[in-house]
């Protein structure tokens, strides 16, 4: 392509015309466009999917572009100070039709971000709806559709129906003559059905509904910390958890015994189970439904935030034939997403592989999986015993919780089967000696056990809005900071918070681990009964990375914050 385009820019087609700006705007050179042509030619569509595909245009950089081009401003939403009155003047479902979204006002005109500027019937349907003349500014597609799930949160939606239920429902909340009515009660189905999707729309791990002395309460658990959504009178709390015990199989006149099912839906194209616990208060019924989306069963190991060293020790133990893994932490620190994508990559057609779980969260293709039934005697021993009968090769206990389940994995790793479960420990090192206060004998657990990985869950650092920082050697050294295993670094990031995460700094998480191999000296260790201390240390001579350290790793690269990783490792 030669620099006389610029000289008869009226004549150029569009994709030229855009050619042009870029190059002006100095974001590609007239070589990549030359040759970027050539491949939209070959491959019969436009420049920009061809720049975009081959990474040298981002969406923004286009969007940007395409704005200028059309006379028009560009604004980046996620900093874009969003009047929620304004943009609640359209309604959701003509906000996503179009992907519009009024945004404020600007001298008298309601200022609309639009993903696609040019669309007449859009600008026309928000004028004729809001009876104001429109402004058009230029966002991704993106921003808008996130935009829209923001300002048109459910809610105030919520809160206008939870009113209305209130206003229909009786006030004896005791009173179960009144149960098929209330399921039938249209106001609290749409709640309860809002408040699931709400959740599903905030990435809420689990949602918790209780009540307390004057009202009902909702809160979510977003990125591991508990968030308040709303509060519903009291006089709801009846029909609400009536709902739920319906939708989940529930017996709905049990009040005094804890009772648990299963919810399945389909929210937003994304098919989502509900697991569904009851609890009674002082005050009645207290569920928690965690929120497990099926796609989680399709994430793979590489997407779980293993250091390069931890992932090679890892994989050198789930790739042996036989042998014990141990996957250790508190509860809702990612133990059974770990196994999950370790599943996925052992399962092969040539293997069988059976797993026996309490309850079975997500449903895996090719794979045998028994769920736990206590009332019909079908515990995990019993369950495991049945397992070494139908000739598996590969088995995953969903928790070892006693001394018979132990043993049985145990002697079924000694007999050629590679055994993957859970256990609760604060370490890797502690674990051995936790298998042998729950029954197994040390020479057992010394010969079986291969691999031990403890982990944790950390929120990532927002990075829109993260904020770097020269660290002071003395504050980071009463922060905590090994200094004898990672280097000071020059900069640090610490969490700010913008719109794009809520005000919290952090979105989404990622895993902190520490995996111990066994090998002949641990083993040794293990069967002398020895302390986790001295494990401990001849693991970290071995090449294991502690807890600690691999956080530290984390904050250093900028992942996460070094306040974070010091709340979720002690």
């Amino acid at each position: 392509m030669d620099t006389s385009l610029y000289e008869r820019e009226s004549a150029l087609s569009e994709d030229e015309q855009l050619g042009v700006v870029l190059v002006k705007s100095a974001i590609i050179t007239i070589d990549q466009l030359s040759e970027a042509l050539g491949r939209a030619q070959q491959r019969g569509c436009n420049l920009a999917r061809v720049l975009i595909e081959d990474k040298l245009l981002t969406e923004e950089q286009f969007v940007a572009t395409l704005a200028e081009q059309l006379g028009l401003e560009f604004v980046d939403l996620a900093d874009y100070p969003v009047d929620p009155a304004a943009a609640r003047m359209v309604t959701e479902t003509l906000a996503r039709r179009y992907l519009a979204l009024p945004i404020g006002w600007w001298e008298g005109r309601l200022i609309v971000a639009m993903a696609d500027p040019s669309n007449v019937f859009a600008i026309d349907d928000i004028r004729a709806l809001t009876g104001a003349e429109v402004r058009q500014v230029v966002a991704t597609a993106e921003a808008v559709t996130a935009a829209i799930n923001k300002y048109h949160r459910k809610d105030s939606e919520a809160e206008h129906i939870s009113a209305e239920a209130s206003a229909s429902s009786g006030a004896d909340e005791n009173d179960l003559s009144n149960i098929k009515e209330v399921h039938e009660d249209a106001p609290i189905v749409r709640l309860v059905d809002l408040l699931i999707s709400q959740a599903v729309s905030d990435r809420a791990s689990d949602i918790h509904i209780e009540p307390t002395g004057k009202d009902l309460r909702v809160r979510y658990r977003i990125d591991g910390v508990l968030h308040e959504i709303m509060r519903n009178p009291r006089n709801i709390q009846g029909g609400i958890i009536s709902r739920l015990k319906v939708m989940a199989d529930i017996n709905i006149a049990e009040r005094r015994i804890p009772q648990d099912g299963r919810i399945s839906m389909n929210i937003q194209g994304r098919p989502v189970d509900l697991r569904v616990a009851t609890l009674p208060t002082v005050h009645g019924e207290k569920i928690v439904m965690r929120v497990i989306e099926k796609q989680t069963a399709r994430l793979r190991l590489s997407e779980l935030g293993f250091l390069p060293a931890n992932m090679e020790r890892y994989e050198a133990a789930y790739s042996k034939p036989y042998g014990t893994i141990l996957v250790t932490g508190p509860t809702g620190s990612g133990k059974s997403t770990t196994l999950y994508a370790t599943i996925n990559i052992l399962n092969d057609p040539t293997k069988n592989v059976i797993t026996v779980e309490d309850p079975v969260e997500l449903q895996l293709d090719g794979i045998n999986q028994i769920q736990v039934n206590m009332k019909a005697g079908l515990t995990f021993a019993a369950a495991l015993r049945t397992i070494l009968r139908s000739d598996p090769d590969i088995m995953l206990v969903g928790e070892i919780r006693d001394r018979e389940t132990a043993t049985i994995a145990v002697e079924a790793a000694l007999t050629g089967h590679l055994v993957l479960s859970t256990l609760h420990t604060n370490d890797a090192a502690s674990t051995p000696n936790r298998l042998i206060e729950m029954g197994v004998e040390p020479f057992l657990a010394g010969s079986a056990l291969d691999c031990v990985v403890a982990q944790r869950l950390a929120r990532k650092l927002c990075e829109r809005c993260k904020q770097s920082f020269h660290p002071d050697a003395g504050q980071l050294a009463d922060m905590g900071w090994d200094f004898s295993g990672i280097e000071m670094p020059k900069e640090l990031f610490r969490a700010e918070g913008c719109q794009v995460c809520g005000k919290t700094g952090y979105v989404g998480r990622f895993a902190v681990h520490e995996v111990l191999n066994v090998n002949e000296e641990i083993e040794r260790m293990i069967v002398e009964h020895a302390h986790s201390e001295d494990i401990q240390k001849a693991a970290i001579a071995d090449g294991m990375v502690p807890l600690r350290q691999a956080g530290l790793y984390a904050v250093a690269a900028g992942a996460t914050s070094l306040e974070e990783v010091l709340r979720v490792i002690a």
